[in-house]
């Protein structure tokens, strides 16, 4: 069983979203469609509606950061 995901957990969400979504450039995505990603994770059990635009911006920067890792 995975472990348990939070909104809180930037760097783990950003690196289970490269690994589930290796080709999406993070930075095209909108907010709406991140939140959807996020929520549709294994193990995620916060409350959706705990997302902020903070917490959003968080994930898809470590994600983008993972996506550019992936990259070199």
């Amino acid at each position: 069983m995975p472990r348990e995901i939070h909104w809180t957990d930037a760097e783990e969400i950003g690196i289970l979203l490269q690994e589930k979504y290796p080709d999406l450039d993070p930075l095209a995505v909108r907010f709406t469609d991140l939140h959807c990603y996020v929520t549709g994770l294994p193990g995620f059990v916060d409350d959706p509606q705990k997302s902020s635009e903070s917490r959003l911006e968080a994930i898809q920067m470590s994600w983008h950061e993972e996506y550019e890792d992936a990259k070199s």
